[in-house]
């Protein structure tokens, strides 16, 4: 579908003839020579006399939305909302010592799984911090994110516990 452009001239069996005078991600707007400014669908049925090219931005809310939560993320201390996948929800994590004479643990896996979601943020500043760093040459800047990337491999056995897999830990992929 060719999206119209401001200037555009159409022919709505509703309205009549109009020109776009603006147009959203799901709606123009058109000034009709009888009816005056309407807003209709981008795909509503209408004839075209005359397309102007695309020249407007055309970008979505969520496109805007995912934009800024990616910029917050990169430039600021913020956490995202992690949560716990279904199944585990209202779970609990035991740990029976190998010695059966000693006490075991239980807790609540939702209290397990803050600690390690505040890990995962914990190195993700440690990681924005050392690539901004003035006091670091290249060098110890590859050598101390290689450390991270280690251990986030290292704590990939905590993925089961994540409800959307974007949120994972990704330790080195294979080379």
């Amino acid at each position: 579908m060719q999206i119209l452009g401001i200037g555009s001239r159409i022919d709505h069996s509703e309205f009549g003839k109009g020109v776009v005078t603006n147009v959203t991600s799901k709606h123009y707007w058109i000034t009709f020579i009888d009816k005056g400014l309407e807003t209709i669908d981008i795909d509503s049925d209408f004839e075209v006399i005359e397309a102007c090219d695309d020249d407007v931005d055309t970008v979505s809310f969520a496109e805007v939305e995912s934009s800024l939560v990616q910029i917050l993320k990169r430039w600021s201390d913020v956490t995202e909302v992690v949560h716990i996948a279904d199944k585990w929800k209202g779970g609990k994590l035991i740990m029976e010592p190998g010695d059966t004479d000693l006490q075991g643990k239980e807790l609540p896996i939702d209290s397990f799984f803050h600690k390690i979601t505040m890990v995962r943020d914990r190195l993700r500043v440690m990681e924005q911090k050392i690539n901004s760093s003035k006091n670091l040459d290249e060098q110890e800047k590859i050598d101390l994110q290689q450390y991270i990337t280690r251990s986030y491999g290292s704590l990939t056995t905590f993925n089961v516990l994540f409800k959307l897999k974007s949120q994972q830990f990704v330790g080195q992929k294979g080379g």
